[in-house]
């Protein structure tokens, strides 16, 4: 399969699993699997399935668990991202989508005093995250917050290192920041259109981010996201 399939612990009961209803219409109306195939079946909490479909019917498509691994398709570094609300929600699906291909752990939209939008349509989000899932071969689904302060972010992330993109050219780079460290758990901070206020910059250093630059040129809000995690995984991977 070039797909894995998506069910979330629930839908599992010992050795079968029960596949939610769109993911069992995929599986007998588009693949036109039949009774005796086998998919691969991840659960969002980093559980790898390889599975056999042993029934299928109009209402319902159900498989026998013939092995089960764990964090497939996982980096070791759980990694946080605190990410501005956009005014466009394709931008910010963007940004979502690619950050659950890459690795990232947690996603974090922020309020922020540049923020033009308090809109957040959460599980049309996560059901992004989720198709992301699926296409990229991971295990975990990353976790999605409800929109936070940058404050409260601050306050609440527990971490190793904390970055805030917001250096000038001359600030050091996400590998020079991380440079020669074995941090298990990251924060990375990107804010929207604008980037985070002179006030906000300080406030994240108060709580000891490091500024970081992303290069000369002039980043899109998504692209900056995109590139920190890249960076950050890359480095600890």
């Amino acid at each position: 399969m070039t797909t894995n399939f998506y069910a979330p612990p629930s839908a599992f009961r010992g050795s079968r699993v029960v596949l939610p209803e769109d993911e069992g219409r995929h599986v007998r109306s588009v693949l036109r699997t039949r009774t005796g195939d086998e998919i691969v079946v991840v659960d969002g909490e980093g559980g790898w399935h390889r599975v056999t479909i042993d029934h299928l019917s109009s209402e319902q498509v159900v498989g026998m668990v013939q092995e089960t691994r764990r964090n497939v398709g996982e980096p070791d570094v759980h990694l946080t991202v605190g990410f501005g609300l956009l005014t466009k929600r394709s931008r910010f699906e963007t940004f979502v989508e690619k950050a659950v291909e890459l690795g990232v752990r947690r996603i974090v939209p922020l309020h922020t005093a540049h923020t033009e939008t308090d809109t957040f349509r959460y599980d049309r989000t996560r059901n992004v995250m989720i198709a992301a899932l699926k296409q990229c071969r991971r295990s975990w689904l990353p976790e999605l917050a409800k929109p936070k302060t940058l404050a409260s972010l601050l306050d609440a992330s527990e971490a190793d290192h904390r970055l805030v993109c917001h250096g000038s050219e001359d600030a050091p780079s996400v590998f020079e920041a991380l440079d020669g460290g074995a941090e298990a758990r990251i924060l990375t901070l990107v804010g929207p259109e604008g980037g985070f206020s002179a006030a906000e910059v300080e406030e994240a250093v108060g709580a000891g981010c490091t500024p970081v630059s992303l290069g000369p040129r002039r980043l899109r809000a998504e692209t900056a996201g995109i590139a920190t995690a890249t960076a950050v995984l890359m480095h600890c991977e």
